[in-house]
């Protein structure tokens, strides 16, 4: 899930020997994209814009493309599973994104049957969105259930397990995000004993700097204080630049511009998952965009997933997962955003 509600309602919004990172373009970004642009200044990247399509090979690799069934839940919670993983085949999806395990007034499923029904479909599990914490002591988190959730997504046969709520548990300053950290490397270490990653969802948040230092980006921290063998991360694309957006400057006015690309490509093992969400370009926004159906947006994403599929040849490496948080009929918006995406060509 990729939503504002989903952060944890408790939140308000190891700086060690690894380092802060930084936010300025590193060489490998510079030398692939040049002087980036920012997507808000982009044209709108449509399935029939003709910088997005021709006669290159997909932009999007072979097998790779799921969506995050948060998308889908008004259909999963009134028609089950089987009925909307029967659509999604339909319209040319490899994988799926779990946002629960349930199905509504649909009826009771079990996880073996939910497996067998995606393995019935052809779809691979990829991942899944569990909490980090909460309040009540009987909650499925990590925090306070992580044995659940991890025989849960074992017997799904997930290859990641993870988290959309962000590392705000102890607050918004260093040390609480370092605290956090280490509490995401148990996670990870205790993911990687069963064979999965264990990851976290970016919403805009992250972006923001610390209370007690206003100079240091919080996700920073989080990069730099969590083991890059045990977690890893989601980008969330369009919750990422609406944080270039919300932070693009310090609380003293001092600029302080990044660009999302940067960061994956500096370390694109750390971002196994993406998810892949447009905007509409809105200054009056909040967050600097409206959301929109893939495709009918401003984000560029024949640059951004051929500058990811290309750098050091690893187009296996990464999955992207369609998603919208509340689209207006969202078996259209299932369809439109897998052709779209499938129409992307890279550019001769």
């Amino acid at each position: 899930m990729s939503r504002i509600s989903d952060i944890d309602p408790e939140l308000t919004h190891r700086l060690t020997r690894r380092g802060m990172l930084g936010v300025a373009a590193g060489a490998t970004a510079a030398a692939l994209l040049g002087a980036a642009a920012s997507p808000a200044g982009a044209a709108p990247a449509t399935g029939t814009d003709a910088s997005a399509t021709g006669r290159g090979r997909p932009v999007l690799p072979p097998g790779r493309l799921g969506i995050q069934l948060y998308s889908l839940r008004d259909k999963v919670s009134t028609l089950g599973f089987a009925a909307v993983f029967a659509e999604l085949k339909k319209y040319g999806y490899d994988e799926v994104e779990f946002a629960g395990y349930t199905q509504g007034s649909a009826g009771p499923i079990t996880l073996a049957q939910l497996k067998r029904l995606a393995r019935n479909h052809g779809l691979t599990p990829i991942g899944s969105h569990v909490g980090y914490y909460a309040s009540d002591p009987n909650a499925y988190t990590f925090a306070q259930n992580l044995t659940k959730v991890l025989d849960d997504a074992q017997a799904l046969g997930l290859k990641h397990i993870g988290t959309a709520s962000g590392p705000f548990r102890y607050g918004s300053t260093v040390d609480a995000w370092k605290r956090a950290a280490e509490e995401f490397n148990t996670y990870g270490a205790a993911a990687r004993a069963r064979g999965m990653k264990f990851y976290q969802h970016n919403h805009s948040d992250e972006f923001g700097f610390a209370t007690d230092n206003p100079k240091v980006r919080l996700y920073d921290v989080l990069l730099a204080e969590t083991d890059p063998d045990l977690v890893f991360l989601e980008m969330d694309i369009f919750w990422a630049y609406a944080g270039q957006f919300r932070f693009s400057k310090r609380a003293d006015g001092t600029a302080a511009p990044f660009e999302p690309l940067d960061y994956v490509l500096r370390q694109p093992h750390r971002y196994p998952l993406f998810h892949v969400k447009d905007g509409v370009s809105d200054p009056s926004n909040e967050f600097g965009y409206r959301m929109t159906d893939v495709g009918d947006g401003d984000i560029d994403y024949q640059r951004f997933i051929s500058a990811v599929t290309r750098l050091r040849g690893e187009r296996p490496a990464h999955h992207w997962q369609a998603e919208h948080d509340n689209p207006v009929e969202s078996f259209a918006f299932a369809r439109k955003s897998s052709a779209h995406l499938h129409s992307l060509r890279e550019k001769c």
